[in-house]
């Protein structure tokens, strides 16, 4: 499963919900008539919902409903779930694009070849995602951006960055 957001809050009475997504293109989701919900992002509860409606809301935002949420009360029910579909349901990536969950577990290098860590998560942080490297008990943030993070290849497991142990 690719987790793509997380619903924040009901929005109004009739049981829509509003969603903060994890990524760019949320409106894309729209051509997926089931979203999958559940209280962990790395658990098995998943319980597939129809969608009924999908629009933008406000920057960056959704609002949602689903024919399993008739209403306030049910939205409220689902405030704090997270949003996500198998990988076959998503849109497949422009070639220069990525689903956070396939950077998870990438080996990091640097332009000498020695190994920063691997992909533990990656943060939004409204200019810019940043990846976050784990190297045993040393963490790094790199921002991912083309200025430090020069080839993503996934099918072979390596970012390569333009970044020194040491920084």
């Amino acid at each position: 499963m690719i987790v793509l957001g997380r619903i924040v809050a009901p929005f109004g009475v009739k049981g829509w919900v509003r969603v903060h997504p994890f990524g760019d293109d949320p409106l894309s989701w729209k051509k997926m008539p089931q979203w999958w919900l559940g209280t962990d992002p790395d658990g098995s509860d998943w319980v597939p919902y129809t969608l009924t409606g999908c629009k933008e809301h406000g920057k960056g935002d959704l609002v949602a409903a689903f024919a399993e949420v008739p209403d306030r009360n049910a939205s409220e029910a689902v405030a704090g779930y997270y949003i996500a579909a198998p990988r076959e349901a998503m849109p497949k990536p422009d070639e220069d694009e990525f689903y956070w969950g396939d950077l998870i577990g990438l080996e990091v290098r640097n332009a000498a070849g020695v190994v920063l860590g691997k992909v533990t998560g990656l943060l939004s942080t409204g200019a810019h995602d940043v990846l976050q490297i784990q190297d045993g008990d040393t963490e790094r943030l790199i921002p991912f951006v083309a200025s430090y993070v020069g080839k993503v290849d996934v099918p072979a497991g390596v970012i390569s960055v333009e970044w020194e142990a040491d920084w």
